[in-house]
């Protein structure tokens, strides 16, 4: 079965009054069953004072937390942490990267960045994956 995950990047911004904030590096990817991901987020400021942080949402449900990277490049996954999903900063382009190995549709949902402290409220879509799956004939 094959099918395409549509990836839409929105534009977030969460941050302190200090300046310090995130935004997506691209607007849309695409990627086929089986495939890698990378998603990215810029970030401004020092993470190093603040936590960045992924969380994904599947439909009518709460968001839920997947990673952690704070000083020190230290990673804190989800418990129990979520098999195919990882983070990693790169602190040179001041930017961190959640990655999806082997997608699937079950991947299908939205996923957020956000740079702690975050902002509550905010109802803006930073990634969204639509899966999109094709008539298998016997």
């Amino acid at each position: 079965m094959m099918f395409v995950c549509s990836l839409w990047f929105f534009l977030l911004f969460s941050g302190d009054a200090s300046g310090e904030g995130i935004a997506p590096l691209s607007s849309s990817k695409l990627v086929t069953n089986g495939d890698s991901i990378t998603l990215t987020c810029n970030y401004n400021g020092s993470y190093r004072s603040d936590s960045l942080l992924w969380y994904r949402q599947y439909s009518s449900s709460k968001p839920e937390f997947l990673f952690l990277v704070s000083e020190s490049n230290l990673e804190q996954p989800a418990d129990p942490p979520i098999p195919g999903v990882s983070a990693k900063i790169n602190e040179e382009k001041n930017r961190v990267d959640l990655e999806i190995s082997s997608a699937s549709v079950s991947d299908s949902a939205m996923y957020y960045c956000a740079l702690q402290p975050t902002v509550t409220g905010n109802t803006k879509t930073l990634y969204k994956i639509k899966g999109k799956t094709s008539k298998r004939t016997t």
